[in-house]
């Protein structure tokens, strides 16, 4: 059954709790697995690879919105975005968290010099820093406070954001590039689609002289 062009109120607080639980899920899992001790002969490399291929399902997710939305007529797809792009900041933070955390152990001088050594660290801190504005003017006040034009410029960050977080899982992968590689195709096409369009779209006519003056009453 096909999905409606809109939905009722009730429809769609509905959807939304349905996809805030799903979306929960891997989170659940691991909560889970290290509570029943099932997370594998190495947890912490479980944690890392699991936070960041969820962080970046997510960022894919926000950025297929707006293609999906332009192909299906569903445009209240729009009201679960922001949820979307949060649940990539939670896992991204999740991911960090474990890196800091159990690899590192909160040695500050040693993550520096990881940061500046290893460039998939480099990349993958950089995505990490980018999405914390993202994360922070995911609400309606600031959207209103920033005014709509500049908010929607900030959150064009997402677009390099999603590259970083390819090419950071891109060159941590040193045998099958299989999954960073179809990654990249996902992004590339979500990217391409709206270089397209907006090339198509069509450009605002200049308002005639007349038109634009006001002539005295």
């Amino acid at each position: 059954m096909l999905l409606p062009a809109r939905l009722s109120q009730k429809q769609s607080t509905i959807l939304k709790v349905v996809l805030f639980v799903l979306s929960l899920g891997p989170f659940a899992r691991l909560i889970i697995g290290a509570f029943t001790n099932n997370l594998g002969a190495n947890p912490v490399e479980l944690l890392t690879r699991s936070t960041g291929t969820w962080t970046l399902v997510f960022l894919c997710i926000t950025l297929a919105v707006t293609p999906v939305r332009k192909l299906t007529g569903w445009n209240w797809l729009t009201l679960y975005r922001r949820m979307f792009g949060l649940f990539a900041f939670f896992y991204v933070c999740l991911h960090f968290t474990t890196y800091i955390w159990f690899d590192q152990y909160f040695d500050v001088e040693a993550i520096v010099k990881d940061v500046i050594k290893r460039p998939f660290i480099t990349v993958g801190f950089a995505a990490f820093v980018l999405l914390i504005p993202l994360a922070i003017t995911s609400n309606n006040y600031l959207v209103r406070k920033m005014g709509a034009k500049r908010w929607q410029l900030l959150h064009r960050l997402i677009y390099p954001i999603c590259i970083l977080g390819v090419v950071h899982y891109w060159w941590l992968v040193k045998r099958d590039l299989t999954q960073p590689i179809i990654y990249a195709v996902i992004v590339g096409v979500l990217l391409l689609a709206r270089l397209i369009w907006r090339r198509q779209k069509p450009k605002a006519k200049p308002r005639p002289a007349a038109a634009a003056t006001r002539s005295p009453a």
